[in-house]
């Protein structure tokens, strides 16, 4: 799969709204739900706000990594990360890692990468029992290609079948990755805001 190439090569797009099965009106800048999963979720994570970077190897996650820290003079910070595996992967950035609720960023994983919505599907695993609004402001996500999903329904079930006889707590999902104001409903208020970079690592 070349992602980065289906995504923003060569597309035509419709001037006239899509409609999905259900009757249901879709706005012309959302994706088509007939176009492959990983090029939704790519264009619904960026409408949403998220911030994308993809990566075909564990040098280009690293090179992504280093840019983000960069960026925002994250060097030799307190991170908040409670994963093992990441703090192996980036152990040679001089990084504090640990659960301090004031650290400049928060470093984890996800359970799903929900192509409809653009939203990052999370439980207990990744954020133990606490809430979104608990979590530093700056999230950067490691995550794969092979863990895009349809729905948060596909998602939850995958959940499921990874932990039979003991299903993780605290599943929610991060999809607001900016302030929209005028955009939010009742779906959307009370949500947590974060400004999120996704590290996605190609694996298919």
């Amino acid at each position: 799969m070349s992602l980065f190439r289906k995504i923003f090569g060569n597309t035509s797009k419709s001037d006239s709204p899509h409609s999905d099965k259900e009757g249901e009106v879709r706005s012309k800048y959302m994706p088509d739900i007939n176009t492959p999963a990983d090029e939704r979720f790519t264009k619904n994570f960026i409408i949403n706000g998220g911030r994308f970077l993809y990566a075909l190897n564990q040098d280009e996650i690293h090179e992504n990594f280093d840019n983000i820290l960069l960026e925002n003079d994250w060097y030799e910070e307190h991170v908040f990360c409670t994963n093992d595996n990441l703090k192996e992967i980036f152990k040679g950035y001089n990084l504090t890692f640990g659960t301090n609720e004031e650290a400049p960023f928060f470093l984890t994983t996800c359970e799903s990468l929900v192509a409809n919505d653009g939203s990052l599907l999370v439980c207990s695993k990744q954020l133990k029992e606490l809430k979104l609004n608990d979590l530093p402001e700056n999230i950067i996500v490691f995550g794969t290609t092979s863990q895009i999903v349809n729905t948060i329904g596909e998602g939850l079930r995958l959940i499921k079948n990874r932990n039979s006889g003991s299903i993780p707590t605290n599943i929610t999902t991060i999809k607001n990755f900016e302030s929209k104001e005028d955009d939010k409903d009742f779906m959307t208020y009370g949500s947590s805001t974060k400004n999120l970079y996704l590290l996605l690592l190609e694996d298919l």
